[in-house]
């Protein structure tokens, strides 16, 4: 098991941070995205309009659960066409 958490950057998420996937250490949820805001500004500008999955599981935007070693976050933003 990874002692740190993979982030999964799809579409305008991808490009705000300039790589599809980053490693990061494990913590709280919004403690994560907000470290990986302060490290890409264009990435704090995508976030409000994305959708996370943890673990495959979907997380409510205001929801802030301890993210495990080894876990997988994805970040989606709205894609266009449905």
């Amino acid at each position: 098991m990874s002692a740190t958490v993979e982030i999964h950057l799809f579409a305008a998420a991808r490009a705000a941070v300039g790589s599809p996937i980053v490693t990061v250490e494990p913590g709280c949820l919004q403690g994560i995205l907000d470290g990986l805001s302060a490290k890409h500004p264009d990435f704090a500008r995508v976030r409000p309009q994305c959708s996370l999955l943890l673990d495959g599981i979907a997380v409510p935007r205001d929801a802030d659960p301890q993210v495990a070693p080894g876990s997988q976050l994805d970040v989606l933003p709205p894609f266009a066409g449905g």
